[in-house]
């Protein structure tokens, strides 16, 4: 299991292959998603490593944070959040993750924060199907009708379908496919639609339901601090050997 990374969504446009078919994908930018904690078996029960994204300013930190920062010396993050992974994948405190931690091709799950429709109707909300256009009904064509019994049971039950707030909740888009990536811009391309709104946070990571391909860099590819050139695991090995 391997981490994921936190992304900004910039928006959508297409993109034209060889054939001249057009594919809409989603934009997204790595922004600093750097390693700034650990969870290990032995000190937390479970194994995972906490992203950090953005810049924040120092006085939009909690101290606890700016603490937390200092320690691993790294600028305030905008956003943080953990990615479960085995213990075998856990990336070093302080490395950068890029573009290329992804390869075209392989099938990513999307998570963010819909977009707030605000109070909507349950024809909108529900996809009811309304009232009779005629035949007695008047005014409510669009309404969602009874909502319960009568005396048994005499209530409403928990979970009914109605008019209420919608979007603005936590929403994961599962078998997307990545199109291609840009390391030196930090962007990702993803065929399809991504919850959120342009500028929003995406929590991207390796599909739950797909293989992964076998070029895929394990534990993932990122840069060390100071370093310029993305890295995998594999290629640092294979260059502490050379130097031996």
């Amino acid at each position: 299991m391997r981490s994921g990374v936190i992304a900004q969504k910039l928006g959508m446009t297409r993109i034209y292959t060889e054939d001249g078919r057009n594919i809409p994908v989603t934009v997204l930018k790595l922004d600093k998603c750097q390693v700034v904690a650990h969870r290990t078996q032995e000190k937390d029960g479970y194994t995972a490593v906490q992203l950090g994204v953005g810049t924040a300013k120092v006085n939009r930190v909690t101290k606890a944070q700016r603490g937390q920062f200092a320690v691993v010396q790294v600028e305030p993050k905008r956003k943080v959040a953990e990615f479960r992974v085995s213990p075998d994948n856990l990336i070093e405190v302080g490395s950068e993750l890029t573009a290329d931690h992804f390869v075209a091709g392989q099938y990513v799950d999307a998570c963010g924060i819909s977009i707030g429709k605000g109070f909507a109707g349950v024809m909108k909300r529900h996809n009811f199907g309304g009232l009779r256009a005629s035949h007695g009904v008047s005014i409510s064509h669009r309404s969602h009708g009874s909502t319960g019994n009568r005396q048994d049971p005499g209530k409403v039950f928990k979970n009914k379908k109605m008019a209420g707030h919608m979007g603005a909740e936590r929403v994961t888009t599962q078998n997307l496919q990545v199109v291609s990536t840009d390391p030196e811009r930090g962007l990702i391309l993803v065929k399809g639609s991504i919850p959120g709104s342009k500028g929003g946070w995406v929590y991207l990571s390796d599909a739950v339901k797909r293989k992964l391909p076998e070029n895929v860099p394990f534990p993932g590819a990122f840069r060390k601090t100071g370093e310029s050139v993305p890295v995998t695991a594999e290629a640092a090995e294979g260059g502490a050997e050379t130097q031996g």
